[in-house]
């Protein structure tokens, strides 16, 4: 017995000096945040290249790819749709081998908008990359978080499947036209600061066509044109940034205008940039002194209490565009994933009193400041 008691004591002392060790050792230093690529003005004479840049881009922070359009029924009524795959890098140590680790987040919005619903359908979803179930590939389009997917086909065109929580869109989007670059050859900047830039293509004219189901329903064939954009960066907003008013319009006559402004907290315009290819192919771009956005109606959410400008007046140089909803309330509520409520919908472009072209306006933080 006493040499059972002595083992018992010996182990126990054993463990004690063990434990001693161990809270006396040096903490190990945590790990170093990752860092991200930066985004700068591309070299002379360069720009973005294709079909790598398609793809995704890991070494950056915030990347999106996001598509809107209007589609049309067999009975002649319009509807706006629009689809967004998120990709977000996280701090989290990218050294980490376990394949649970969240090192990227993949998060995706779809919205439809129906005037006869009277409010914006939508739905929003968000998983950590892995598994098969939710990525974001490099070399071309390809992003799939669960059932719903965009990917880029050899042909050139995008197959966008989803099922939404109140419809299901499976739409073909096969380009008719070349890649229009935003700002300096992709290089787009987004503030007074040259780091809050983006890299960023637009798509515009893309055909259309699929169906369209609603929940309960029967697939209902679709036709019509959107707009796809693919933009990553690592600082967009600077800190005294609340948000942008963003336009893009497929022009009846085969032209594309894009345009935008950052907002300061007070309401100031921090940066602004137009792009317009006109119908014969001429490209323009408008710096901030020559783009400015001017309410002409406002819309209050009556969920959120939100002041929206849904209808404004858009001046690229010493032309005006004048935008207008296809329904007042396309407010779209994300705080389930990216965490901000903002108004995303279709409208109509017209000039000189004549309807000019179809597309979408997106205004942030009205509700609250954006935080990318």
């Amino acid at each position: 017995m006493l040499r059972a008691l002595a083992r018992r004591a010996c182990a126990t002392l054993a463990a004690l000096a063990a434990l001693a060790a161990a809270l006396t050792a040096p903490v190990p230093a945590p790990a170093a945040a990752p860092q991200f690529a930066p985004v700068t003005p591309l070299p002379a004479g360069q720009a973005l290249a294709f079909p790598q840049d398609f793809g995704a881009h890991p070494d950056y922070k915030t990347e999106w790819w996001y598509a809107t359009g209007w589609l049309k029924t067999p009975d002649g009524k319009d509807l706006g749709y629009q689809v967004t795959f998120f990709r977000r890098a996280t701090d989290f140590d990218r050294a980490n081998p376990s394949k649970f680790a969240p090192q990227q987040l993949i998060i995706g919005h779809a919205a439809l908008s129906d005037p006869a619903q009277g409010k914006l359908l939508h739905d929003q979803r968000s998983a950590r990359a892995g598994f098969g179930l939710a990525y974001a590939k490099a070399g071309d389009t390809d992003v799939k978080l669960d059932d719903w997917r965009m990917a880029r086909r050899p042909d050139g065109s995008y197959l966008v499947t989803l099922a939404a929580a109140s419809f299901t869109l499976k739409l073909t989007l096969a380009p008719t036209q070349p890649v229009l670059l935003q700002g300096d050859g992709g290089y787009s900047r987004k503030g007074p600061d040259p780091q809050q830039a983006s890299y960023y293509y637009s798509e515009p004219h893309l055909k259309t066509s699929g169906t369209v189901t609603r929940a309960g329903g029967k697939p209902q064939a679709v036709t019509g044109a959107t707009w796809l954009d693919h933009e990553w960066s690592q600082q967009v907003l600077g800190s005294d940034a609340a948000g942008w008013d963003w336009t893009s319009a497929n022009l009846d006559d085969g032209g594309a205008l894009m345009a935008f402004q950052i907002r300061s907290k007070t309401g100031a315009k921090l940066w602004a940039h137009a792009t317009w290819r006109d119908a014969s192919g001429k490209i323009t771009h408008y710096p901030p002194d020559q783009v400015s956005f001017t309410p002409q109606r406002r819309w209050r959410s009556p969920r959120t209490n939100a002041e929206y400008p849904v209808a404004t007046q858009l001046a690229t140089g010493s032309t005006l565009w004048h935008i207008a909803p296809l329904q007042e309330d396309q407010e779209l509520d994300s705080r389930r994933s990216t965490g901000a409520v903002y108004w995303e919908g279709a409208v109509t472009v017209s000039r000189d009193g004549a309807r000019a072209g179809r597309g979408y306006l997106e205004l942030t933080g009205y509700a609250s400041p954006m935080k990318l």
